[in-house]
């Protein structure tokens, strides 16, 4: 499954784009006709998409308490896709309200709501930031980025759903800007979509992507952990995101969670 780069520029409201689609599947009102055309038709090859969202959620949640519990006072949220509950700037500074966070995206959907919720949030420790990840050279070399965060300390990069939009690339080439930037101790937290289970509904929903001018790519577990170069894998592990670290009983049907979750700690 590949695509071309360029067919995921500029956003429009007649075209899908992914994290319009992600709200859709979350339940949220913030998508155009396009993308519930899209998403619908994506929902249509895998039905358990709106559960593999909710847990790709409940899993940035639990990541980012974890890292601001162990003393992470800053986090970058590439590819954040648009703001709902619990977003990383609430989860964080509900624990440690010194917290900065740096939103990145490259939808201007999701630019103009991200913004509106920062003029709500007048404490200088948020940012909103039109970036894209293909370009982390440009991302970090951002007046914003480097005015809020400090690249000598501890900082937590997050690509939460966000690998897969870059089909023609590895997922550790992308990485390796980000990794370089960040002090040992730093870390990186992932989620991506595999073709480990249900490959026939993964390829379904590739295709869907595809046609939306959306192209996404699964990617096997060894080729995620590639990402993490550089990097110790934190206890579990590379594993379906309800796995990670759960609050309580898992209870989703593991088999149609396609998606694994990680955080790594640099070396």
């Amino acid at each position: 499954m590949t695509g071309d780069e360029k067919a995921t520029d500029g956003p429009r409201a007649d075209a899908a784009h992914p994290a319009r689609m992600y709200d859709y599947y979350l339940g949220g009102r913030d998508n155009y006709q396009a993308d519930r055309v899209a998403a619908e038709a994506a929902l249509g090859a895998a039905p358990e998409l709106r559960a593999i969202a909710r847990e790709n959620r409940a899993f940035l949640r639990r990541a980012v308490r974890h890292l601001a519990d162990s003393g992470v006072r800053q986090f970058i949220d590439i590819g954040a896709g648009l703001p709902t509950r619990e977003n990383v700037h609430q989860v964080a500074q509900e624990i440690a309200p010194e917290c900065r966070v740096v939103y990145v995206d490259n939808d201007p959907t999701v630019l103009v709501h991200a913004r509106a919720l920062l003029s709500t949030h007048p404490l200088g420790r948020m940012a909103v930031v039109q970036a894209d990840v293909r370009d982390p050279e440009r991302l970090l070399a951002d007046d914003q980025v480097r005015s809020l965060i400090d690249f000598a300390r501890p900082l937590a990069v997050l690509l939460v759903s966000v690998l897969q939009f870059v089909p023609d690339r590895e997922p550790q080439d992308v990485v390796a800007p980000l990794r370089d930037a960040m002090p040992r101790g730093g870390h990186l937290v992932v989620s991506h979509p595999t073709q480990d289970f249900r490959a026939g509904q993964v390829g379904q929903v590739a295709s869907t992507y595809h046609r939306a001018k959306a192209p996404a790519v699964a990617r096997r577990k060894a080729e995620i952990e590639r990402a993490f170069a550089g990097f110790e894998l934190l206890e579990p592990g590379i594993v379906q995101t309800p796995l990670w670290r759960p609050d309580g009983p898992v209870t989703p049907d593991l088999p149609l969670i396609w998606m694994y979750g990680a955080v790594g700690r640099k070396l």
